[in-house]
């Protein structure tokens, strides 16, 4: 069956992206958001004027206070932060059929159990079917249709070729792949690594410094991704690597711009009170370089993030502690 009506679960700015593109595809679009004036700002003015302001969305766009209104959907894309994907699917509960299918949108690792977002819905709501969308995009740029390709996640091919008629465009390419451990993985890891790569750009350390971690930075990836059952070629395209050096690029990023603050002086608590929106690099961090040393697996440029975000470290001493490190093969 085509999918033709899609639900959006989040009303913030990728969450309204993600609509934007559905209902230019052509679908019936309704998008769940928690702020009650979010949703009256899309179905009156037709912009997102607390997450996504200055883009108008298409009149097709239609948003709701009420989960259950996305019960008739053929397919949901789930956009919370990844912290609440779990009590946002015991809220969704009996709503959906238990056929429908659940694309995850969120990039990160669950506080308290380190569980992938894919681990935590197949504990939850295990009987749907399971998509993942990740790469290399900023919410603005998507919902203004600029070019944008993305890796759509799904064990099931033909459940893939489903959804990305359903949302595909010639400015928003999903790329097919099987692994969604993969997707998963490049998701979350990126989002600490452009922490990372903030903090040197704040601090001023240069190009060359950037370049340098993002490309150990991967290293580290492609290290967790291997323990975690990825498959490097997955690792290596558009929701690994692809989607690392975007946020590693630009202060667009809300974990780099969260980084550069950082390297700047500034603490992560007081940085994170002042915003409306979620820097999921700050919340897996911690979890990351818990499962990481479970796992046997050398992160030190992760370790660095966490040492700098909770443990009050003083920047200068923990990129002197990185940049003293001994030389090793590549």
């Amino acid at each position: 069956m085509a999918i033709e009506t899609i639900g959006v679960v989040g009303g913030g700015a990728w969450g309204t992206a993600l609509a934007q593109v559905a209902a230019k595809a052509g679908r019936t679009v309704h998008l769940w958001a928690r702020e009650p004036e979010v949703a009256e700002s899309i179905n009156t003015l037709h912009e997102n004027t607390a997450f996504l302001k200055g883009v108008p969305l298409s009149p097709a766009v239609r948003a709701t206070n009420r989960l259950d209104d996305l019960a008739d959907a053929d397919a949901l894309l789930l956009v919370t932060p990844a912290q609440f994907l779990r009590a946002t699917l015991a809220q969704l509960g009996d709503h959906l059929p238990r056929s429908t299918p659940l694309v995850l949108c969120s990039k990160g690792i669950e506080q308290g159990t380190g569980l992938l977002m894919t681990e935590v819905c197949n504990a939850v709501a295990g009987e749907h079917p399971l998509a993942v969308l990740s790469g290399p995009t900023f919410a603005a740029e998507v919902a203004r249709g600029l070019p944008t390709a993305i890796t759509l996640a799904c064990a099931d091919e033909a459940l893939g070729a489903r959804l990305t008629e359903a949302i595909g465009l010639p400015t928003f390419r999903p790329y097919w792949s099987p692994d969604l451990i993969g997707a998963e993985v490049g998701g979350a890891v990126k989002n600490v690594l452009a922490i990372a790569c903030g903090i040197a750009e704040g601090k001023q350390l240069g190009e060359n410094a950037r370049a340098a971690l993002i490309t150990r930075g991967f290293a580290e990836m492609l290290r967790f991704g291997a323990a975690k059952g990825a498959q490097r070629e997955t690792l290596s395209g558009l929701c690994g690597l692809g989607d690392l050096i975007l946020t590693c690029s630009s202060t667009q990023s809300r974990n780099m711009s969260l980084g550069y603050a950082i390297g700047q002086g500034r603490r992560m608590n007081d940085i994170l009170a002042e915003r409306k929106t979620v820097a999921e690099g700050a919340y897996t961090a911690p979890v990351l370089l818990e499962a990481a040393q479970k796992l046997n697996v050398e992160m030190p440029i992760t370790e660095a993030v966490v040492q700098l975000l909770y443990h009050d470290a003083d920047v200068d001493t923990v990129i002197g502690g990185l940049l003293s490190r001994p030389f090793r093969p590549e």
